[in-house]
């Protein structure tokens, strides 16, 4: 009788059909199977039977072979990542570590902290291996008339797990809580600017102008409707970018005679100077009204720089005062896409340009940079640019109306962040700003971690620095009262302050503090959750950054430490609050879009100057390229980070004893990435 394929009695009934079949097969390779349903036929066989001893001989050795390949593999890549690490640090000058000078108390406390962190470890190891566990369970707290005092050692332990649950543990709770109040409420904010640019982009909304705001005249020749334009370019020892900034500020579109260019030259060091000055002298044989100024006195810095400059009579004449720093290459079109917004709008005082970086994917550095950096152009500056008119000025890359500076009292030189000193000041003067999202010039990030680390200082002292100077200018202004509470809540606090205070607190010591004091335990949301979709929604404006999202969320975590410091002493004036140290370059600019049109000028201006200035350009030509091939890069080494790294590693040793998994893993990869950057590991040398 031919066998029954149709199946349907069998899904509708649970009886069984069919009989038990036994099958035996006389090779011993094969084993004996007993099928009871028809079913059981079709099933899978384990993959186990049905080999012999000699074919599982075969796949061990294969597994085995495999795994060596892979174990030498990842040998060699730890092998060579040593010793790039060796090479690295065996760089690290003798005398090449950080000052730390008046900002010592922070590492001293770190010192202390990690002190008893280690004193606390030991009780902890201690008392694990002899087996008193009930510590593994901080909510139960047993009375020490209950136990069993087994030795003295014993009952320090006793003790201080009761001093720990009474007295420690409470305030600890307190400021956790605290602290994850004020991350909560930063995120919120977080996510509304995201939703602010989410909802420019759909509806499409920026800045426009007019399609021919001036007469279309030959730029070469006089462009009467062509407003009165000075651009300045203030610098500092800048011998790796004076040139291409230079260079490309030179050849704006706009009318010569309309527009005059101040190179602002504030160095101390008389070789640039020659260089500097040389680089002015090309240009001006090729008829472009640009003019040198040195102060011999370098007072204020870069305010400094720009009041001096601005006080000369003939800045009387321009209506507008464009200002690039050292490395920025604005394109030839940048006066043409910023000035007309000017036009027919009396209470616009400035027009800020977005920042693009030639040296973004240089390393890993500058990759976490273009991060923050995207977000807070695409994000920030544009939705409180569209729906605020106001935000902080970049301190370059912005048009400024001269009126405006005039009326908000001009450069004033009591912070280190003179930019956003007059954009407040204008602010409760009543100017609006505008931000432009799609007119982008060059400029390079730090590629170092130590000039990264000291333009953070700057940028994060430097606002407490204002704050505390114009909160009552803020309160007694004649604004708004909404605008009033944007400044002091939303522009200040919560963005310059709350924001390095709670990051650095809750991850860098409430954290590893509750790993010794478990009654305080964060939960998991705080410390994975939360910050990782914060830190999507930052490098939401930068896709391509997204398989460095956890990178950038250690780093973030790493940097806290120097931008909590700054906020501290900005705000109670320490010493370090009024340094101010030009950001390191590496002059790459001039090895992308400007290199041949920086070449076909090169060739112009060589025919225009005369043979005795030929031979003195060459000169210092020369003599640059011997003073920077004497260049020696050298490693530094960071004490706080490294303390940090430490207290964050003996947490991570801590958290293995309560078996915490996320805990360990958050703190272990966070101990090493601080690891790493205070060994100067992350970034290139300085010179």
């Amino acid at each position: 009788m031919a066998p029954r394929f149709d199946f349907s009695d069998l899904w509708g009934k649970e009886t069984k059909r069919g009989t038990p079949v036994v099958v035996k097969m006389e090779n011993p390779n094969y084993s004996i199977v007993e099928v009871e349903e028809p079913d059981d036929a079709f099933q899978p066989m384990e993959k186990s039977r049905g080999k012999n001893a000699k074919q599982v001989t075969w796949v061990l050795l294969l597994k085995a072979h495999k795994a060596v390949g892979c174990l030498t593999w990842l040998a060699t890549l730890f092998w060579s990542l040593l010793g790039s690490v060796k090479r690295r640090l065996s760089s690290t000058h003798p005398l090449g570590s950080e000052r730390l000078g008046r900002d010592r108390w922070l590492f001293t406390a770190i010192k202390l902290f990690l002190v008893a962190s280690l004193v606390i470890l030991g009780f902890e190891l201690v008392a694990y291996f002899r087996g008193w566990h009930y510590f593994k369970n901080p909510n139960l707290h047993i009375p020490i008339s209950k136990l069993e005092i087994q030795s003295l050692f014993h009952l320090l332990y006793v003790g201080w797990l009761s001093l720990r649950a009474d007295y420690i543990a409470p305030p600890i709770k307190a400021l956790s809580k605290f602290c994850i109040v004020l991350f909560l409420v930063q995120s919120v904010d977080r996510l509304v600017l995201c939703l602010g640019c989410f909802w420019i982009k759909y509806k499409k909304i920026k800045p426009r102008i007019n399609d021919e705001p001036f007469r279309n005249d030959d730029v070469e020749g006089s462009g009467s409707e062509y407003p009165m334009v000075l651009v300045q370019i203030p610098m500092c020892n800048e011998r790796e970018v004076y040139e291409q900034s230079i260079s490309a500020v030179c050849q704006l579109d706009w009318p010569k005679d309309r527009m005059l260019i101040q190179v602002l030259d504030d160095s101390d060091d008389e070789s640039i100077q020659q260089l500097i000055r040389a680089e002015v002298t090309k240009w001006s044989q090729t008829g472009v009204n640009i003019i040198y100024r040195h102060r011999l006195v370098r007072t204020g810095y870069k305010a400094g720089n720009l009041k001096s400059a601005m006080s000369c009579d003939y800045v009387e004449a321009y209506e507008f005062v464009a200002i690039f720093d050292a490395d920025f290459q604005p394109n030839s079109d940048f006066l043409k896409l910023t000035v007309p917004h000017f036009k027919e709008k009396p209470d616009l005082g400035l027009v800020q340009a977005r920042w693009a970086f030639v040296n973004k994917d240089e390393n890993l550095l500058t990759r976490l940079q273009n991060i923050n950096l995207c977000f807070h152009f695409e994000v920030e500056q544009q939705v409180n640019g569209v729906f605020l008119n106001f935000f902080g000025f970049n301190g370059t890359a912005g048009v400024w109306r001269i009126k405006a500076l005039e009326e908000s009292g001009g450069w004033l030189e009591r912070t280190t962040v003179e930019d956003m000193d007059i954009a407040v000041r204008a602010h409760l003067h009543g100017w609006k700003f505008i931000y432009l999202n799609d007119v982008k010039v060059l400029c390079e990030v730090p590629e170092s971690y130590e000039a990264y680390k000291k333009q953070q200082h700057r940028w994060h002292s430097g606002p407490m620095q204002l704050f505390r100077l114009c909160l009552r200018a803020i309160l007694t202004s004649k604004i708004a009262m909404w605008k009033k509470a944007n400044l002091i809540l939303l522009f200040f606090l919560l963005r310059k302050l709350i924001l390095p205070f709670y990051s650095f607190t809750l991850f860098c010591v409430i954290l590893p503090i509750t790993m010794f004091v478990p009654e305080a335990e964060l939960p998991v949301w705080v410390i994975c959750y939360v910050p990782i979709f914060m830190s999507l929604l930052n490098i939401l404006p930068a896709p391509k950054s997204f398989p460095f999202i956890v990178p950038y969320l250690l780093f973030e975590n790493t940097m806290s430490v120097t931008k909590f410091n700054a906020m501290v002493s900005g705000l109670f004036q320490l010493g370090s609050s009024y340094e101010w140290i030009v950001t390191k370059k590496a002059g790459r600019s001039s090895e992308s879009d400007l290199l041949g049109l920086t070449d076909k000028e090169t060739k112009k201006i060589t025919r225009a100057v005369s043979d005795s200035e030929l031979s003195e350009i060459s000169q210092v030509e020369e003599q640059k390229k011997q003073s920077v091939s004497a260049k020696k890069k050298t490693n530094k080494i960071f004490h706080k980070e490294l303390a940090l790294a430490f207290l964050l590693l003996t947490a991570a040793v801590r958290s293995l004893l309560a078996s915490q998994g996320v805990h360990f893993y958050f703190l272990l990869f966070q101990g090493l990435t601080f690891l790493l950057v205070g060994l100067d590991l992350i970034g290139e040398q300085m010179s």
